[in-house]
């Protein structure tokens, strides 16, 4: 058995049809039949169901399927390591979500620039679930998301669970009625939520939210990144549940409010290959736990300090 045959078979089972895994594939469709047929009499098993359209995978097929992404992830991965191995320039690519950039990702990224200067560091904005598929083809060797997404071939480290503040337009009535507000507050409000596309993303999480405690905001407005929900915030079109970090982007058209649950937290994963073990990916993950530290040092009273 090759990996050519993983990868035809693989193709097939996700287009549920020949054609147009050929087409994926850029081979004709005679030559893929035959390899999908010479894997069956390899395996001495029937790996898709004969006369059924769309094509189903029997459950022997189903079964191989699972291991046969998972084998061409590790592939990918051992690809992707030893090419940066064997690199004489050491570089290091991160993905990252827009929403991360009001948090600590740019102290994260100067201090390790500051201290890796011979690393060739390039950034690149993308979705969660961009950076699990761009981290298992060897595109990024790093990702800060939002998105709890278990994947056998990547490693996420929750690096911390940021609070969920709302924040409402300069004036509203909201902002002096009680020291902190409650989801349940928030309901007749016109709820902006953010990015709008792709999905799933922290606009899932708020959802969620409201979902997980039984409530159901009257209306909704969909927008595509922070900036601009803060925008329409400022203008009066409604309101939004935001990250902390937010905060720090003060504008004298919006207010910001806690929330009354300690539950309400968005998390900020760390994820990576699953077997890359670069000294580079260590470095950066021990600055960012000594950044954490000197945060939460800053912010203690100072009989704490």
């Amino acid at each position: 058995m090759e990996l050519r045959h993983l990868r035809y078979f693989v193709a097939v089972a996700e287009e549920c049809n020949v054609t147009k895994a050929a087409l994926r594939l850029h081979i004709a469709q005679p030559p893929l039949s035959r390899q999908i047929q010479q894997l069956e009499e390899m395996l001495g098993v029937q790996l898709f169901e004969r006369n059924s359209r769309p094509l189903k995978l029997t459950e022997a097929g189903r079964f191989f399927y699972s291991h046969a992404v998972q084998l061409l992830a590790q592939t990918t991965e051992i690809e992707a390591m030893t090419r940066r191995v064997g690199k004489i320039e050491r570089s290091l690519s991160v993905g990252f979500v827009g929403s991360t950039l009001y948090g600590m990702l740019p102290k994260i990224i100067r201090r390790f620039r500051t201290e890796n200067s011979t690393v060739e560091l390039s950034l690149h904005e993308m979705s969660t679930m961009d950076q699990i598929k761009a981290l298992k083809e060897g595109r990024i060797d790093v990702g800060f998301g939002r998105i709890r997404h278990e994947d056998p071939s990547i490693r996420r480290i929750v690096l911390r669970e940021e609070r969920m503040i709302v924040a409402l337009p300069t004036g509203h009535p909201l902002i002096d009625a009680k020291p902190v507000l409650s989801l349940h507050d928030l309901t007749s409000e016109t709820l902006i939520i953010f990015p709008k596309a792709p999905r799933p993303s922290y606009a899932d999480q708020v959802l969620a939210a409201f979902h997980d405690r039984g409530l159901k905001p009257q209306r909704l407005y969909e927008t595509r990144e922070l900036q601009i929900a803060l925008g329409l915030v400022g203008a009066g079109e409604g309101i939004s549940i935001v990250p902390a970090s937010a905060y720090g982007l003060q504008r004298g058209d919006v207010a910001y409010k806690d929330l009354d649950d300690q539950n309400l937290v968005s998390p900020i994963i760390m994820s990576m290959r699953m077997l890359d073990e670069s000294a580079d990916l260590r470095r950066m993950l021990e600055l960012i736990y000594a950044l954490y530290d000197e945060e939460q040092m800053t912010y203690l009273p100072p009989s704490h300090q």
